[in-house]
């Protein structure tokens, strides 16, 4: 067997189960961490345009210390660290309900609820600050004008780096191996642990699959932030 050879992998249905779950289990992390992302980017966003100073200057803590710590540090920090610091009942508790899930979906979210409300934000201030004015000028309340009036305007601002931080936290799902999650990698490594599956051409065909994988997603996301 020789150069990349895809039959092999999927001519054994234990493997291909094995894909099938680290895949499912890749979209399970990618999709509740964008919901905590979004949910607390809004969030976010509402404290930074808040009047409280100290709301602005939280946020931007906030937002400083998840972009300058590396992804992969801060999910070490929630299983190694957080995790052992936790009262026995939620220790017990997570581990009956997939603790490295839970942490992997709040490692990643909370990071890249930084990026996201960093997009929003710089949408946002691409709107003219004329807009505001006149809308208070007519009497209109504030959350009216940025619901109706600056959010659909900032949006078209918005789309590009929101898809792009969007296709950065696909990526990083792959980061959750470590902590011996198996994701679409995890599996991947796992599998090479099996004397049947170790050999270099079988890791070069799974890694390259796995890459395929990756890239279809990624490059389907990436046509819409040319729009």
């Amino acid at each position: 067997m020789t150069g990349f050879d895809l039959s092999a992998i999927l001519s054994d249905p234990d493997y291909v189960q094995m894909l099938l779950h680290g895949i499912e289990m890749t979209f399970v992390i990618f999709f509740g961490s964008w919901m905590l992302a979004m949910t607390l980017a809004f969030t976010l966003l509402g404290i930074r345009f808040s009047p409280f100073r100290f709301g602005d200057r939280f946020v931007a803590a906030y937002v400083s210390y998840h972009r300058n710590v590396p992804t992969l540090v801060q999910l070490m920090l929630w299983y190694f660290g957080i995790f052992t610091l936790l009262p026995d009942w939620l220790t017990s508790w997570l581990v009956e309900h997939n603790a490295e899930t839970i942490f992997a979906v709040v490692g990643l979210g909370l990071c890249q609820a930084a990026y996201f409300s960093e997009d929003l934000r710089s949408g946002l201030r691409s709107v003219s600050p004329g807009q505001m004015e006149a809308a208070k000028a007519l009497g209109l309340k504030r959350g009216f004008v940025l619901q109706h009036i600056v959010l659909p305007q900032a949006l078209r601002y918005v789309i590009p780096g929101i898809v792009n931080s969007f296709i950065s936290l696909f990526k990083d799902t792959s980061l959750v191996s470590i902590v011996a999650l198996f994701d679409l990698l995890g599996s991947l490594r796992a599998s090479f642990s099996d004397p049947n599956w170790s050999t270099p051409t079988t890791a070069f065909t799974g890694f390259a699959f796995a890459g395929m994988i990756y890239f279809v997603f990624c490059f389907g996301m990436s046509r819409y932030s040319l729009f």
